[in-house]
């Protein structure tokens, strides 16, 4: 049976339909919006794995090239490991839906999601959300949604909903949100230092057409009418939980007011799981796993208790405080920038490099190829929260906090016209106890001032945290990594003193109110403030010079038909100049030409040799030119690379000259004067001119050409380009 279900939003129709593809999969939707068509299939084992103690669930997003009548680039001509923007958008479906399945569930579950047309005008990725909780809604797998995504733009002043992306280059915002009929679950996005009122105005705009897309899918659901698969919920024994909490509660709430280093609290913790696993051994032989999940949740309790009722955290913090921070800068003597920022038990040693246009980032997909001047790469090596792990290719983790640092900075980085570099930031994260991703950007921010970047303000980043039971709530400032785990939010801001630059929020519970956003947002910004503050007294602005190691950029523009005269016949002219002064040379196509080397000498060459090979030739102007060719009537010469003129015999000397021979060979190089550029352009050039005597060259040669024909007849010889 096929259904569809369509509405309007943002003046264009949004329909779910199930029933016509994919049909083998326990669930599938396809979306449409506009032009732009999403698969979302879903596909569950009928049995969890023995001994599964958590949720295996894979969202993967793909994009078809074909959907925007492309053909795939590289040798093999097909779509093969998925790109950064491919990652991110996976991120976005993954985050909402997660939290919406039952804690008892741990089938292996699947969710693919395929971009099969697009419009070229409607980013895919919130469409591939919808379509996500759709095919769960449809399903029989158990799913507690649905959840929808949208995201939001704002141009002059108006919220748009589900922008273009023409309408998101003009907007001071980009904020994606998901969430349920009820409340908000997930939010990424980034702005131009927007206000915390114009965010929660945001989120609010974002939220109404959210409720539209759940009622549409819970309607669709309803038309399909598929049962849920039956959850079976293992029954603990109440004797197991009361001999846990005799032998475990009163240490764990211990823990909870004690303040301890990360390390430390980790190490006692283990030990209280050590000893009530040596104690119910063989009472409970089988249980381990279901005593570490009890002692785990009485470990959560108490953390939760302690902050609600005592207003404490882990490491001895009120609510708003923010732990210990040390900034250093200029660590690394041979980079072009470097900081240390370390908050707490978090650490990032962050670089800048800077280089030319060649090291642009080539970034293609469905839509047209485009290239980005500013990179920001994260790094989470295992041995920075202790661990021994495996190296392979960059996680998701590490590509999303990458990315949420990289926004956070972007629109504070100087214009191309202005700073003319591109530029890369890489942080590697050394320790972490909490919001790495935050300590990225504030290390970003101290790196790009070391390198002499002139960002237009200061940035720095703040992870908040929530703990809410009941109607009792504490929102905390600069969580802890088990503040995160065992809390209800993680909701990163970064900003300037002006407004908010990015932000991304994950909720782990329903009914989180915006009057709980709102106070959310406001010690977010005190927060943020307190942290510039402390990097302000490192380095509160960029530095005057860049390092001495970083390439110099000069630019100089050309006339537009003179490109292919420096570029050379296959590029033969610029490969040359390039190895003669060994710097590097970019040019665009109104003309720029942009020099860039380390040294001095080099980029001086380089520019030399580009005046001369795209001067203009000026009338009246002296040149030393080298005889390319002889004929009876003259010699041509080259004055400029490339751009040749006749010497005719009448103007090589003062005296009568016979033969041209007789005067210049080939090779030689002589002096001469351009008299004048004829109606086609031609070069009519004068030795004569700069001999004593000479003084007549431009008379004599501007006269007609009969009457100099007969002078030269008289004087016994001929016009010899006859």
């Amino acid at each position: 049976m096929i259904v569809t279900k369509s509405i309007d939003l943002g003046g264009k129709t949004f329909s779910f339909e199930t029933g016509h593809l994919a049909k083998q999969a326990d669930g599938s939707v396809m979306v449409r919006y506009a032009d732009t068509m999403v698969l979302a299939a879903v596909v569950s084992a009928r049995e969890a794995k023995e001994g599964q103690d958590f949720f295996p669930l894979q969202v993967e997003y793909r994009e078809k090239t074909a959907a925007a009548g492309k053909i795939p680039g590289g040798f093999f001509k097909r779509e093969g490991r998925p790109t950064e923007k491919e990652v991110l958008s996976s991120r976005l479906i993954d985050r909402p839906i997660r939290p919406m399945f039952p804690k008892d569930y741990f089938n292996e579950t699947q969710v693919l999601v395929t971009v099969y047309s697009s419009d070229m005008q409607h980013d895919a990725d919130v469409l591939g959300a919808c379509a996500a909780s759709a095919a769960l809604m449809v399903s029989d797998v158990p799913f507690d949604g649905p959840i929808a995504e949208v995201r939001v733009g704002r141009v002059d002043g108006n919220f748009i909903i589900n922008p273009t992306f023409s309408e998101l280059e003009k907007s001071d915002l980009d904020v994606t949100v998901a969430g349920t009929d009820d409340s908000i679950v997930m939010v990424e996005g980034e702005s131009r230092e927007i206000s915390e009122a114009d965010m929660l105005a945001a989120l609010k705009f974002g939220h109404e057409s959210i409720k539209i897309l759940c009622k549409t899918q819970s309607e669709l659901a309803q038309e399909i009418k598929k049962a849920k698969r039956a959850i079976i919920t293992p029954e603990i024994p109440a004797a197991l939980v009361a001999d846990i909490k005799a032998l475990a509660e009163s240490k764990l709430k211990q823990l909870s007011r004690t303040v301890l280093a990360k390390e430390d609290r980790a190490q006692q913790t283990g030990a209280v799981y050590e000893e009530v696993d040596k104690a119910l051994a063989e009472k409970y032989p089988e249980a381990t796993a279901l005593i570490h999940e009890i002692i785990h949740d009485i470990e959560k309790d108490a953390m939760r208790s302690t902050i609600l009722n005592d207003a404490k955290r882990l490491d001895g913090r009120g609510l708003r405080d923010i732990r210990s921070i040390a900034c250093q800068v200029g660590l690394l003597p041979r980079t072009h920038g470097s900081a240390l920022f370390t908050r707490g038990e978090t650490q990032s040693l962050t670089t800048a490099t800077l280089g030319t246009k060649l090291d642009e980032q080539i970034l293609d997909g469905l839509l047209p190829e485009t290239t980005k001047r500013f990179m920001l790469h994260y790094n989470f090596p295992p041995f920075s929260v202790g661990e021994v792990g495996r190296l392979g290719s960059t996680g998701r983790r590490e590509i999303g906090h990458g990315n949420l640092a990289e926004r956070s900075l972007k629109n504070l980085i100087p214009a191309e016209s202005e700073f003319p570099y591109t530029i890369r930031v890489v942080s590697d994260i050394l320790e972490s106890n909490g919001s790495s991703s935050m300590a990225t950007v504030c290390a970003g921010t101290l790196a790009l001032f070391d390198a002499g970047v002139p960002l237009k303000r200061p940035v720095a980043g703040i992870a908040m945290g929530l703990v809410k039971e009941g109607a009792k709530v504490a929102i905390l400032s600069d969580i802890l990594g088990n503040e995160d785990h065992l809390g209800d939010m993680d909701f990163k801001v970064a900003g300037t003193k002006e407004g908010i630059s990015a932000f991304q929020m994950d909720i782990k519970i329903k009914g989180i109110s915006f009057e709980i956003m709102e106070q959310a947002l406001a010690q977010a910004k005190d927060g943020r403030l307190h942290i510039l503050d402390v990097m302000s007294q490192t380095l509160s602005t960029h530095r005057s010079d860049l390092s001495q190691y970083a390439p110099r950029l000069q630019t100089v523009k050309i006339p537009i038909d003179m490109i292919g005269a420096l570029i050379g016949p296959g590029g033969k002219n610029i490969r040359q100049l390039v190895k003669d002064s060994g710097a590097e040379i970019n040019i665009e196509d109104d003309g720029t030409v942009t020099v860039a080397a380390v040294e001095k000498e080099s980029a001086d060459i380089a520019l030399a040799a580009i005046r001369r090979m795209t001067e203009m030739p000026e009338v009246g102007k002296v040149y030393r030119a080298t005889v390319k060719k002889i004929m009876e009537f003259g010699a041509f010469v080259e004055i400029l690379p490339g751009r040749e003129g006749l010497v005719h015999i009448s103007q090589l000397d003062v005296n009568r000259v016979e033969k041209v021979e007789d005067l210049v060979k080939l090779g030689d190089t002589i002096e001469v004067k351009l008299m004048k550029i004829d109606s086609e352009g031609r070069l009519n050039l004068s030795r004569k001119a700069l001999l004593p005597g000479g003084e007549n060259a431009l008379e004599e040669m501007n006269r007609p050409r009969k009457e100099r024909s007969d002078r030269d007849k008289h004087r016994g010889g001929g016009d010899r380009r006859r």
